[in-house]
């Protein structure tokens, strides 16, 4: 029997855990925290891996944030692993709604594919061993069976969930621990960390879940009726999708299995697997020196033990610390106690309630057509690096307060500038007066680097009257 894989990855996390490194805006799923890609082109190009002489494996379907979208596809398609959908959230709703879009794009074409679904933010050392416990996880589920992952506990982790299993039946799934309750688990043996990835037929999940939350399942369906599709984008209906319940794939479904006639089983997984979920866990994947020390970038560390420093922008220096964590950016510096770095996320709920910027975008921000980089400011000035892919351009726009001088530093910059367009190249400059329609566009086959002074009123991002706009965004 051939089984058809369906790859499903949920890339729609914030991950504010990470912060300052990850934010709303470029959360952990397309950082390279470890090796030298991203999270998410990591658990892409994992799952390409699983095909074998009974096995194919579809592109992966990604389930993510409708803001994130190009950065999806850009990501992917650096490691050619381009997906067949990318399944747009218009609003968070959890991830048992995000699996059940995948399973009804799965159902879709008439087929019923083995389903594995993984999330974004995991990292694995032991490549053959993930594939080989994914590809027999693969063959139970091809039977009707839901198979998780479970990891054997090398520590008493309280940020995880654990489930108890016993020959490989899933008997109970806990919630995570207090610090004792985890060592008991750890001392007893048959506790195993949840992975988050799981691996079922599409309609076993759809059938599970109609027994367990019918809500869940006419809600998604009816967002799913109504949704628009635009190329690799499929964007469920955003007022249907707005009254799916919220809730997670192991309170809906996975933790009510057990003690009913719906077959759950477990593979255990031994493949040096880490979840990304905060900077300890970071700091335990890093390669560290003789005293337990990591660093990334520009960073010195003496007299230091079990320390963590990550610097983005500049030189760090680190004397007699124990246990720490530093990560600098080239907005924010965030220092905490290893044993805290669960807590980071306090700090970003409190950015975000103080409506700072800090907590949702960094000083560079990506974009479909590039990215800017805000290198200076002051009273009615900013200062701006910006840069153009090959073939890209911005919309069509104007604004209400700034005007706004461009400095070509590299590439060919094609300048809509009222009703002018202008060709400058490199030292050639141009200045787009307050209320004038313009556009930046890059017509080369190389990036558009330019330098923006905006001086103004006011000069927030908000200050855009789009009139046409590549992107949807008009």
């Amino acid at each position: 029997m051939n089984i058809s894989l369906q790859p499903v990855v949920m890339a729609g996390g914030s991950g504010t855990r990470l912060w300052p490194l990850s934010r709303a805006g470029y959360p952990k799923q397309f950082l390279v925290l470890a090796g030298n890609t991203s999270l998410l082109q990591q658990a892409a190009t994992r799952l390409q891996g699983l095909a074998a002489a009974d096995i194919t494996v579809a592109a992966p379907v990604i389930v993510g944030n409708e803001e994130h979208r190009f950065m999806v596809l850009d990501q992917l398609r650096e490691v050619r692993a381009e997906p067949s959908a990318v399944l747009l959230e218009p609003v968070g709703r959890n991830t048992a709604p995000a699996v059940t879009l995948a399973a009804l794009q799965a159902l879709e074409a008439g087929g019923d594919p083995v389903m594995v679904v993984t999330p974004s933010d995991q990292t694995v050392t032991d490549e053959a061993a993930f594939t080989a416990a994914l590809q027999a996880a693969a063959r139970r589920a091809a039977g009707g069976e839901i198979v998780i992952l479970g990891i054997r506990p090398d520590r008493p982790e309280t940020g995880y969930g654990y489930i108890l299993a016993d020959d490989a039946a899933v008997a109970q799934f806990v919630e995570k621990p207090d610090a004792a309750t985890a060592e008991r688990y750890v001392a007893d043996g048959r506790y195993f960390w949840n992975a988050g990835i799981f691996v079922l037929k599409a309609s076993t999940w759809m059938a599970a879940l109609q027994r367990f939350r019918p809500d869940i399942v006419s809600a998604t369906q009816a967002a799913w009726a109504a949704r628009k599709t635009d190329a690799l984008f499929v964007r469920p209906g955003k007022a249907e999708f707005a009254l799916v319940p919220s809730e997670s794939v192991d309170y809906a479904v996975m933790e009510r299995c057990p003690g009913t006639e719906i077959a759950i089983g477990m593979v255990m997984l031994d493949a040096g697997w880490n979840d990304l979920g905060a900077w300890e866990a970071v700091w335990q994947v890093a390669e560290k020196d003789a005293h337990g020390n990591a660093s990334v970038g520009d960073a010195i560390v003496e007299d230091s033990r079990n320390t963590f420093v990550h610097a983005s922008s500049r030189l760090v220096s680190a004397v007699g610390l124990d246990d720490i964590i530093i990560v600098e950016t080239a907005d924010a510096v965030m220092v905490a106690d290893r044993s805290q770095s669960q807590n980071v996320k306090m700090i970003v709920n409190r950015l975000g309630r103080e409506q700072r910027g800090e907590q949702a975008l960094h000083r560079k921000v990506h974009r479909p057509w590039g990215w800017y980089d805000s290198i200076d400011m002051g009273e009615r000035f900013q200062v701006k690096r910006i840069m153009v892919k090959p073939g890209a351009s911005l919309s069509l726009q104007k604004h209400h307060h700034r005007a706004e001088h461009w400095i070509v530093v590299s590439g060919t910059a094609e300048v809509t500038n009222g009703d002018k367009v202008l060709l400058l190249s490199e030292n050639q400059s141009t200045y787009i007066p307050l209320g004038t329609i313009h556009r930046l566009a890059n017509p080369g086959k190389v990036p558009l680097e330019i330098i923006e002074v905006q001086s103004g009123s006011y000069l927030g991002e908000d200050d855009i009257v789009r009139f046409e706009d590549t992107y949807g965004r008009s």
